[in-house]
């Protein structure tokens, strides 16, 4: 509506700025872990930032991944040592995914843990593009240890890495696969090395059905921190293949995730259920998986990907 002047002109209103949005509060789940200011990490650090997060859909796929460093970090300046990332493959509509978590006895595990993603992205659109049935998982591995070998050898200044140098420099464990559209479900292929996991969450009784093993679940006898991480490629690889339904999602996370999830019975997994019934903003999933809890105080790392079916991104 414009408003008359006495000279018969008219002027539009003057737009009313919209109300202050409400910070987001951190989510708390059960006993909060103690609240503090993040310090920063060291100086050489500035390449991995604290959080970390990505989202985006294609005709059959909704896409979202964040990655936040853990209050023992943030706390004691170190850098965020999980990676995650994700691409799309032209020619199919499918995706490409990795996802890894530095292990924290390596020195510069962090930049092991991102190498290890691009990687294991780059192999894995390679052979997609030469094989659109299946991605052969050895073989992309081995492209990510390789990675992480000539990362160690330019690290040593050209000298030729053990891997025992190689490990003490940049081990991670890597969960790497694909989806892959098709008429009858989505097709979902992936491996796994260390102690990082995979899902599939049911959204029509938020029940998780993991991929591989458990550390904690009831499926383990004992809960173990031992890891055999990148640069050892095991041979045969733990690998596995699931094909979603409308109602299912496809969740892949880090220990920091995995470990308050447990079965996902308890509070933690009704809270990401009721969050990832449809997808939410990107943000929004780095914020949720900030929440606090006692005792767990890891980096966090998780993508999900929906059929689009389910897609109701926000």
């Amino acid at each position: 509506m414009n408003f008359p002047h006495r000279d018969g002109s008219t002027t539009a209103p003057l737009a009313q700025a919209p109300p202050d949005p409400v910070p987001w509060r951190r989510i708390t789940v059960g006993a909060p872990g103690p609240e503090f200011e993040a310090r920063p990490p060291g100086q050489y650090s500035f390449d991995v930032p604290d959080t970390e997060c990505d989202g985006w859909s294609t005709p059959h796929l909704t896409m979202r991944c964040a990655t936040v460093r853990g209050a023992k970090h943030r706390y004691y300046r170190q850098p965020r040592q999980d990676a995650a990332r994700a691409a799309v493959h032209e020619s199919t509509g499918g995706i490409a995914f990795a996802v890894a978590d530095g292990v924290s006895s390596a020195s510069e595990s962090e930049f092991g843990a991102v190498e290890a993603c691009r990687a294991s992205l780059e192999r894995m659109l390679h052979l997609a593009s030469r094989d659109q049935e299946q991605v052969n998982f050895l073989d992309v591995a081995q492209h990510a240890a390789e990675r992480l070998r000539q990362l160690a050898q330019w690290r040593l200044d050209g000298k030729e890495p053990e891997a025992g140098e190689v490990a003490g420099l940049y081990a991670t464990t890597l969960v790497a696969g694909t989806v892959r559209p098709d008429p009858a479900g989505p097709v979902v292929e992936l491996c796994c090395i260390g102690d990082s996991g995979a899902w599939v969450l049911d959204l029509s009784n938020g029940r998780y059905h993991p991929l591989f093993g458990s550390k904690t679940g009831s499926d383990a006898l004992l809960v173990s921190n031992e890891v055999t991480p990148l640069p050892h490629v095991p041979d045969p690889l733990d690998g596995t293949s699931v094909r979603l339904s409308p109602h299912q999602v496809l969740l892949v996370g880090t220990d920091g995730f995995a470990d308050p999830l447990g079965d996902g019975d308890g509070q933690v997994g009704a809270l990401f259920a009721r969050q990832l019934a449809v997808p939410p903003a990107p943000a929004w999933l780095a914020h949720l998986l900030d929440f606090s809890r006692e005792t767990f105080d890891d980096d966090r790392s998780l993508l999900a990907i929906w059929p689009h079916t389910t897609a109701g991104a926000q």
